[in-house]
């Protein structure tokens, strides 16, 4: 073999050899999972998790199965969401917790007075429907780079609330405060994006459709 053979065969191999090594580095990480390492997935401090003032849907007698969503309710996904979480209240009754929490996006014009609405909503007794509002009417206020506030309005006076009272709490900065540490639990927590789900405190990977997470809720339920 000549020199210059030598030195082409010697170079093609390192090639090879870096290339090999890129793509074993910059791999996806496709179908990994904790448990297939062996790992226990990690847990979300639950004192972090829910709060004593933080939003129960529903509350399961037992404790067994706590479901907690961090949302905004401007969030598309999270539209799409509610349907699949509503059936799944309905089937599970006190069977499961689910618990409410805030994340707006900031880049959602109308995403955080949405959720002080709620908030202020909930006052006068009246989260849960205000909640269910802002989800049936999504397509009529979400993703606009107007404010919604007189939308917000209309919401709180279908449901019959007293409206002085509805807009005091709406901009009182204890309200605005409620909102943002949810959403600074959320970031605690990890959470980068909506809908994000925490079954019993692991956070729920994939798509959260009715069926994966009744898949899930049957595990836990499964467990002694």
């Amino acid at each position: 073999m000549t020199r210059n053979a030598k030195v082409s065969v010697t170079v093609v191999a390192v090639v090879v050899a870096v290339v090999g090594a890129l793509l074993l580095l910059n791999r996806p990480e496709r179908g990994y999972s904790p448990e297939e390492a062996g790992a226990a997935p990690p847990t979300a401090p639950a004192s972090v998790l829910v709060r004593p003032d933080s939003h129960k849907l529903s509350e399961a007698t037992d404790g067994k199965v706590t479901i907690v969503e961090f949302l905004d309710l401007e969030c598309e996904a999270c539209g799409a969401a509610f349907p699949g979480v509503e059936r799944l209240r309905a089937e599970y009754g006190d069977r499961v917790t689910f618990v409410m929490r805030y994340f707006p996006i900031p880049s959602h014009r109308n995403a955080e007075l949405a959720a002080r609405a709620v908030e202020a909503a909930g006052q006068q007794g009246k989260l849960e429907p205000m909640y269910r509002l802002m989800y049936e009417n999504q397509p009529q206020w979400g993703d606009q780079q107007v404010s919604h506030r007189d939308t917000f309005l209309g919401f709180a006076r279908e449901l019959g609330l007293d409206l002085p009272r509805f807009e005091a709490a709406l901009d009182d900065p204890a309200t605005i405060a409620r909102v943002r540490k949810d959403r600074d639990d959320g970031t605690t927590l990890g959470v980068r994006g909506t809908p994000t789900f925490f079954v019993n405190g692991v956070k729920f990977p994939g798509a959260p459709t009715y069926e994966a997470l009744k898949a899930a809720i049957e595990r836990q339920l499964a467990k002694k």
